[in-house]
């Protein structure tokens, strides 16, 4: 049993699906990889990069940061923002003194660091009084992206007499990115008027002269809880991606990670029902008014716990809440893609921790992520004596949901039938690309394998979304061979 499935894996491989073999010097069938030893860190709101010494850093709130060689092993290497545990600025509260007492601060909000065209990487930097968007978004370069990043100025700034927090941007949460014709563009905002963009200058890391102020909105206003902007271009689908984190970020507050999507950079940017992002924001005169902004954009997770099944040997389960605040990454080398985020857990109050999962693009060209964290697998097709069985499903919704989304147990049998806690219908001819019909709704996705860490099970999982933009997850159970 075990030959055939790797026989099956390698001659999809070979026949369906090439691209995501490039890069790959051997390709091991992922149900035959060692179960790694992550090493976790706590990042608020990480930003990814690769740099140019091989190693992937992470950037986060409160100047701290974190470096690994392979997105499963991570090492601290700059702890806050205070002189003494900050190593990414020398002098950090005399440094960047300007931005500090403007916002009535002594710390910083979410970064992001950009490698620019002349080798220089540059650090977006920004600071926030916290209860009103009295902010300052400045740069620093470094010869390294471990620093020690020098100050280059203040960029922007909010909160000012006459400022209108309603319609302009509280100026925090940069991401600075490259478009498929070597532009740099910055998106960036939280909450107040919204999430807006500005063309930046590739050698300066500067906002370039002839834009409006703040630039373009994309989305967002009237204080609506919408924050995190990260924007990746896929040359798979030749779309631009806008993540966002809907809801409040801590434990009981339901921050959950959304998408839309567009042809170009500065938008527009439509979610999978078509609708305008622009439109996408609170009433005039309301404040924090999830409803209104609730339906739109593609929701990928929110809180979730994946409860065990009858067959499980570890019964032990762990709910995560408020996942979000993410970044994301496109490999070159080998087409994967990935998504960084920080996520909170039920019972332990505030705490936090990163996790990295795979994301997979599906045939309507929509992102969608494994329900499981890296663990060094690649995209392959699932054998199909691996696809039959019981699995956990996951709904999450497009809600922001506070309290995490309970798994269910459905059967995906050999006659293309669904039965269990939803009924319908499935199929996955190439072991990649599966559709399925749960209880009248109609799901597109990927087929995949992850590992199920709390059984130490390398599991065939699906993630897919509704035509409305809900995800599904689901994961195999044990011992179906």
């Amino acid at each position: 049993m075990k030959i055939k499935r790797i026989i099956s894996a390698l001659l999809f491989i070979a026949l369906c699906l090439p691209a995501w073999a490039m890069g790959e010097a051997e390709v091991v069938p992922n149900t035959e990889l060692p179960v790694p030893k992550w090493r976790d860190v706590s990042v608020h709101d990480p930003s990814i990069i690769k740099a140019d010494d091989g190693y992937y850093y992470i950037y986060g709130s409160h100047m701290a940061a974190a470096r690994s060689a392979d997105l499963i092993k991570w090492e601290l290497i700059s702890r806050d923002a205070s002189n003494s545990g900050c190593t990414l600025v020398e002098d950090v509260q005399t440094q960047m003194q300007e931005a500090l007492s403007y916002a009535k601060t002594t710390t910083f909000w979410a970064p992001d660091v950009v490698q620019l065209a002349d080798g220089r990487y540059a650090m977006y930097y920004c600071t926030c009084e916290g209860s009103c968007p009295l902010s300052m978004l400045g740069i620093a370069y470094a010869d390294k992206p471990e620093g020690p990043y020098v100050n280059g100025g203040i960029l922007l700034k909010s909160g000012y007499s006459g400022y209108n927090a309603n319609i302009l941007p509280n100026v925090v949460d940069p991401c600075t990115f490259y478009d498929k014709e070597g532009r740099l563009w910055m998106v960036y905002g939280s909450y107040s008027g919204g999430i807006y963009i500005l063309e930046m200058d590739v050698n300066t890391g500067l906002i370039l002269p002839g834009q409006s102020v703040y630039g373009t909105k994309l989305l967002g206003g009237n204080h609506s809880r919408i924050e995190g902007p990260y924007i990746m271009y896929s040359p798979d689908t030749d779309y631009y991606y806008l993540f966002l984190s809907f809801g409040g970020l801590n434990a009981n507050d339901g921050y959950n990670i959304r998408v839309c999507r567009s042809k170009n950079p500065d938008g527009p940017y439509e979610d999978a029902l078509g609708q305008d992002m622009t439109l996408c924001k609170g009433r005039n005169g309301t404040f924090f008014n999830d409803p209104d902004y609730e339906p739109y954009g593609v929701k990928l997770m929110g809180g979730y716990e994946f409860l065990p099944l009858s067959r499980d040997k570890n019964k032990f389960t762990q709910a995560f809440r408020s996942p979000g605040h993410n970044s994301a990454y496109y490999d070159e080398e080998t087409g994967r893609y990935f998504i960084v985020f920080h996520t909170r857990f039920a019972n332990t109050g505030e705490s936090f921790s990163v996790r990295v999962h795979q994301m997979y693009m599906t045939a309507d060209g929509w992102p969608v992520i494994s329900p499981m964290r890296y663990a060094g697998e690649t995209p392959q097709p699932v054998a199909a004596d691996a696809m039959c069985g019981e699995y956990k499903v996951l709904l999450h919704g497009r809600d922001i949901n506070t309290v995490e989304h309970e798994s269910q147990v459905i059967m995906l049998n050999a006659d293309g039938t669904v039965t269990g806690d939803l009924t319908g219908t499935w199929a996955c001819a190439d072991g990649v690309n599966v559709t399925l019909t749960l209880d009248g709704l109609n799901y597109t996705g990927v087929m995949h394998t992850a590992l199920e860490a709390g059984q130490k099970n390398w599991a065939s999982c699906i993630s897919a979304i509704d035509e409305s933009g809900a995800s599904l997850w689901a994961v195999r159970g044990l011992n179906q061979d």
